[in-house]
């Protein structure tokens, strides 16, 4: 068998697509202390990985304990939404490369939301306010003997706000949220747009009037956070002004 030569192995070494990365993780376990603090963790990782990969790197191979939230890795469960960086982000959608990986790259639970343990915040505040806007359809009458028919053009009409999946990427960005757990937040919003524009739907009246409560759409004050923050690109300030538009209308 040859024996590699000192060229080869430099030139492997070159060749290797790994690099060091530092991850700065903000850690809170609340059997220890009731404090969070940050933890740095250095891995060798393909900058063409995601965070997502990082974090499971760290967690397999050097602390076990690190507690986070993924299920499908792949954008579309949400599970994974936490700040990277100090933006909302999805770990599985966000590459190593892309975030300048010479620097820290700092990793926190979402905002406005209680942590539980390192990066998994408890999340019934969010889903008990997309309970709340009613978000399934609402009709009368009997059942229909096929499915209910849509133009295109109606579907269009909604067509956005389909999109989100729970992620909480844009409630968890709003100011407002933050400093008033109450208000509904963005993706309650959105989700209550979904059905109030539906042409399907009989129940529009009764989620304006949900959402004309004191917590309710009013609050927004269009910062556009919630929109830069969405991992689907959904423009979710713009189904808020609609929502806020219907209210004064009463058209929808």
């Amino acid at each position: 068998m040859a024996t590699p030569t000192l060229e080869k192995v430099e030139a492997e070494s070159a060749a290797s697509p790994y690099i060091t990365v530092t991850f700065r993780i903000r850690r809170f376990n609340p059997e220890v202390s009731d404090t969070a603090e940050w933890q740095d963790f250095q891995i060798e990782i393909d900058p063409k990985e995601r965070v997502l990969d990082g974090l499971h790197k760290i967690k397999w191979d050097l602390d076990g304990t690190l507690t986070f939230r993924r299920s499908c890795a792949h954008g579309i469960c949400g599970s994974d939404a936490m700040r990277i960086n100090g933006k909302n982000r999805l770990a599985c959608k966000t590459l190593i490369k892309d975030i300048n990986p010479e620097k820290p790259i700092t990793i926190e639970a979402i905002k406005g939301l209680t942590v539980m343990k390192d990066l998994v915040v408890d999340m019934e505040p969010f889903f008990q306010a997309y309970r709340d806007v009613m978000p399934f359809l609402v009709t009368k009458g009997n059942e229909p003997t096929r499915e209910r028919r849509q133009s295109p053009e109606d579907r269009e009409r909604f067509d956005d706000t389909t999109k989100c999946i729970l992620c909480a990427a844009c409630t968890s960005s709003c100011p407002v949220f933050w400093n008033d757990g109450q208000y509904f937040g963005p993706a309650a919003i959105v989700n209550a747009h979904r059905f109030i524009f539906d042409s399907r739907d009989e129940a529009g009246e009764q989620r304006l009037e949900i959402l004309n409560d004191k917590d309710g759409v009013w609050r927004c004050r269009t910062t556009f956070n919630c929109t830069d923050a969405c991992p689907r690109g959904i423009e979710v300030t713009k189904a808020i002004q609609e929502v806020k538009r219907a209210l004064i209308t009463r058209r929808f």
